[in-house]
């Protein structure tokens, strides 16, 4: 798996598919990226080139718990300096949860870069912003002030990243966990205020803006109601609402990897939009 330094953090990364478009694909929470190969297969099958990447503090990327800025804000640089170093700009920004907030904040970032957005699973409403602060920040704060160090290594997420980068505890191990409370709290923080708007880190200013073209499909479960995912296409302008053919559930959070019986469709819809998307772009070019 290619390993690259990026803002002075080893991301892991992988691209699938030889030629053509250059498209990003972002997964949520802090999993890995691996989920996401399937879809970046069927892409790269259609003509184009996927890159998918373990977000900094996600899978096999380096922890690295520093900064003053947002986490997202960090996630949507890292992302942009790794697709620099690949010469794959512009690029069609993709992603589900976590990842489609960081698509459009790379959007509004990063405007001239994005050929296209294809968002999944749009997050917002109360439900979302009373559980994920807890389980991004809240908890692991907790674990620090109760046990230090040692006790932030033994939690569950943290034990998965270290099986998957064993380095990562030796890092936090050697935080002091003073240092880490306040850049998790300050995180922690700047995510809260992201919750305020009706669509997690994005004003409707930042969706009004949005002005290339767009796909969005809602999610079904409590972090991801199908409404917040209508509303976001309602705030863009020309978004393709897609719907699937799936039923909202009262359950806090529905894996992405049990979509995959529709993630063909899924395939289909973004490439689609991709396809829409480079047809008008060549005939600007040829008209100009």
């Amino acid at each position: 798996m290619p390993v690259t330094k990026v803002n002075g953090v080893n991301i892991f990364y992988q691209v699938i598919g030889n030629q053509g478009p250059w498209v990003a694909l972002i997964t949520g929470g802090r999993r890995g990226h691996d989920e996401f190969v399937p879809l970046a297969t069927k892409l790269a099958n259609a003509g184009y080139r996927v890159v998918l990447h373990d977000r900094r503090n996600t899978g096999r990327s380096d922890v690295l718990i520093a900064g003053d800025v947002a986490e997202e804000t960090l996630w949507l640089d890292d992302l942009h300096e790794l697709l620099k170093q690949l010469n794959a700009i512009p690029t069609f920004i993709g992603g589900s949860s976590a990842g489609a907030r960081t698509a459009m904040r790379y959007y509004v970032r990063f405007r001239n870069d994005v050929r296209g957005l294809l968002l999944m699973r749009v997050t917002g409403g109360a439900f979302a912003a009373g559980r994920l602060p807890e389980n991004y920040y809240g908890m692991f704060i907790k674990e620090a002030e109760k046990g230090g160090m040692a006790a932030v290594c033994a939690t569950e997420q943290y034990q998965e990243r270290i099986a998957a980068n064993p380095a990562t505890r030796d890092r936090l191990m050697a935080m002091d966990p003073k240092q880490y409370i306040k850049v998790m709290s300050n995180w922690q923080d700047q995510f809260i205020a992201s919750t305020r708007m009706e669509v997690f880190g994005m004003t409707d200013a930042d969706l009004a803006s949005i002005a290339v073209p767009t796909v969005v499909i809602p999610g079904n479960d409590q972090t991801h109601a199908s409404v917040n995912g209508k509303l976001c296409a309602s705030k863009i302008p020309g978004a393709v609402l897609h719907m699937l053919p799936i039923e909202d559930q009262e359950v806090p959070l529905i894996n992405y990897t049990e979509w995959a019986p529709y993630e063909e469709e899924i395939a289909q819809t973004f490439l689609e939009l991709m396809r829409n998307a480079d047809a008008r772009r060549t005939g600007q070019a040829a008209a100009s």
